[in-house]
């Protein structure tokens, strides 16, 4: 071989090498990496604009066990400080008035309840504020000056030193809550902390659970949040309500709508307070959408600034101007909007196929978001005049080295004509007309939707060859409310039609085996499993996650009373319509999937009963299935070794019946 042609093949294969060192195949995603993800939370905008403060959720796989630090980056993006590293925890991050402390919440240093600590933004170690004897603190706010906090603490359980614990005596109309467990009489009360003497003021009082206070400007005032009809347990009727902020203060009703009213913000004047109504007034509020609302801070008739954008809104606050900027739930997506106070009007300042998910001022237009997309975990942004500049990277590495499936929106028409808003995961390889195995992982709620956001569980699933969808069927929330209140009373119905009329599409257009369907979800996802198995047999296998099938035997053991007497009456007035609703248990011999049912042990919210009877239902009929029951963990599986099991079952249980 010429001495100059291989000089010429060692370079190429040189080059080669070198390309291949920088650009590193990228892997699939896999059950493991649940250990790599962060959440990121508490975001917090400085006095002065220049830090942002936030919570960061992560993982340490050894202790199996979740921990949150608290983090700040700089406004340019240019400096990400970690400001605590202890295995306690620390969350709640708050900026001080004057922008030089940053207070947070911790139980560290063996304390037995969670205390208040105050940290210089300078550095050094964090010294405890807060000594609260007795009771829990859930929440606090600062006074415009610095001179107080105003204080969130429910009511102490019984004091009793005995070791062996004491029977729970109930007696309210709800007894239950997932992760609270048994629902004893503990009012959640406001306190004034002054930060100097350290005193605590008591402001509120009675039978009650207040929250969500927010001071007025000038500091004489806290807005909060309060159910105060005569029985709380029994409707959904929160009211904004105004204190003094001092001693004895008097206590004022702003709102009377018998809906909810909720997250109270001050207009930067203090003569206005912005909310979130409730679209309905009814006593249980499930199908609804938050309406943005602005009242005189001395009450009167609110205005209805988002009445006919007919779709839900969040997050509130006030511009320097006087308008409101506000997350807005649409089809598939989260956008940010600014609403006027005087016409109404509603200006879209960024949107896309994304999904923002909070929003801060941090001066003049300038803002503070977090973001997600289908490629990407949510994330701190800078938003300058609707533009975004990435502000936090914790994600970026292990994304950069993920193969990532594609996600794509499209369209279906269900039986009866209703068109149907979709997501379709694909392997990034498959080609654009495979046929592929094709899973349903359906949402919870059903009040909720799935967004053009990162979606860890339908990424993992389409990791090993499958395409995954997500079906937003009726009773989602990105579609207006006569879409989402349709199912209303009648579960099990519209929401299989259209499941199934998403399965018709993509099997007639080539993109989904039919000979190769599966489904499966968790929560209202897992009870929308077992009426679809039990409605069509064309799924080849199914994962139930913390379903319920046989619906008449859930009243009094879970925690929707107020669903239940709301939609469907009590049963024995109406044991009909719980029959009818329980189908999937009591035409059980029509399921022919084989079926795998998981469910928390501990889970107050869809209790094991519900999977538990629907195991054994398929094992007495011989249909193939298995029940994983997690100990001591609630509706959601927050064990990050359970997580990891649970997307190893899944792949295992749909890989046995699904053929690739």
């Amino acid at each position: 071989m010429p001495k100059k042609l291989l000089c010429l093949i060692t370079l190429s294969l040189l080059c080669c090498s070198l390309a291949q060192a920088q650009n590193p195949a990228k892997r699939r995603l896999r059950p493991s990496d649940v250990y790599r993800l962060q959440t990121i939370s508490d975001v917090r905008v400085s006095p002065e604009g220049s830090w942002i403060s936030y919570t960061l959720s992560s993982v340490d796989s050894v202790k199996n066990k979740r921990n949150s630090d608290l983090w700040m980056v700089s406004w340019d993006g240019q400096q990400t400080i970690q400001l605590t590293n202890s295995p306690d925890g620390e969350s709640s991050g708050k900026w001080s008035p004057d922008g030089k402390y940053i207070s947070f919440v911790s139980s560290r240093n063996g304390l037995t309840s969670s205390q208040i600590w105050l940290m210089d933004r300078r550095g050094g170690e964090g010294k405890q504020l807060t000594n609260l004897k007795s009771g829990d603190l859930n929440d606090y706010a600062w006074s415009p000056d610095g001179k107080k906090l105003v204080l969130v603490v429910k009511s102490p359980v019984d004091t009793s030193k005995s070791k062996d614990p004491k029977p729970y005596l109930l007696d309210r109309y709800q007894f239950k809550q997932d992760v609270e467990g048994y629902l004893q009489n503990r009012p959640v009360h406001l306190y004034l902390f002054d930060v100097a003497s350290k005193n605590i003021d008591t402001l509120t009082t009675g039978n009650y659970e207040d929250s969500s206070p927010v001071w007025s400007p000038d500091g004489s005032t806290i807005a909060f949040v309060s159910n105060r009809t005569a029985d709380p347990d029994m409707n959904s009727n929160t009211d904004i309500w105004t204190v003094e902020a001092k001693a004895k203060g008097v206590v004022r009703r702003i709102t009377t709508w018998t809906g909810r009213d909720s997250q109270p913000v001050w207009s930067p004047d203090g003569k206005q307070i912005a909310y979130l109504q409730s679209t309905s007034k009814e006593d249980y509020i499930m199908y609804d959408q938050a309406i943005l609302a602005v009242v005189s801070k001395d009450g009167g008739e609110p205005k209805l600034l988002s009445k006919t954008l007919d779709r839900p809104v969040a997050s509130p606050r006030w511009t320097d101007e006087g308008n409101i900027m506000a997350l807005v739930t649409d089809d598939r997506q989260r956008y940010i909007s600014q609403f006027s106070v005087l016409t109404g009007k509603n200006t879209l300042v960024i949107g896309g196929n994304r999904s923002f998910g909070s929003i801060e001022k941090q001066k003049a237009n300038n803002w503070v978001v977090t973001m997600s997309d289908p490629q990407m975990p949510s994330e701190i942004y800078a938003l300058e005049k609707g533009v975004l500049r990435k502000l936090t990277k914790h994600h970026e590495e292990l994304i950069n080295s993920l193969d990532l499936a594609t996600v794509e929106g499209f369209t279906s028409k269900s039986k009866d004509g209703t068109t149907v808003s979709n997501l379709l995961y694909r392997p990034s390889d498959a080609q654009s007309k495979q046929k592929l195995p094709t899973i349903f992982f359906i949402h919870g709620g059903p009040v909720s939707q799935d967004e053009y956001s990162f979606d860890l569980s339908r990424q993992m699933l389409a990791s090993t060859g499958y395409a995954v969808v997500a079906v937003n069927y009726r009773g989602s929330n990105g579609r207006g409310l006569d879409y989402c209140k349709v199912i209303s009373g009648d579960w099990g119905n519209k929401e299989v039609l259209d499941i199934l009329g998403a399965a018709d599409y993509l099997t007639q257009n080539g993109l989904a085996d039919a000979e190769n369907l599966g489904i499966g979800g968790w929560s209202y996802g897992g009870i929308l499993t077992d009426y679809t198995i039990a409605t069509d047999t064309r799924f080849k296998a199914a994962s139930s996650g913390a379903g319920v099938a046989m619906i008449s035997s859930m009243y009094g053991v879970d925690q929707y009373i107020l669903q239940y007497e709301h939609e469907l009456g009590s049963p024995w007035k109406n044991f009909d319509k719980y029959v009818a609703l329980s189908y999937p248990f009591l035409k059980a011999d029509k399921i022919k999937t084989p079926t795998q049912f998981m469910v928390g042990g501990s889970d107050f919210n869809v209790p094991a009963v519900g999977s538990e009877q629907m195991y054994q239902a398929l094992r007495v009929l011989g249909i193939p299935t298995q029940l994983i029951v997690y100990p001591n963990q609630f509706h959601g599986i927050t064990n990050p070794s359970f997580q990891k099991y649970r997307f190893e079952k899944y792949l295992e249980w749909f890989g046995k019946y699904l053929k690739k």
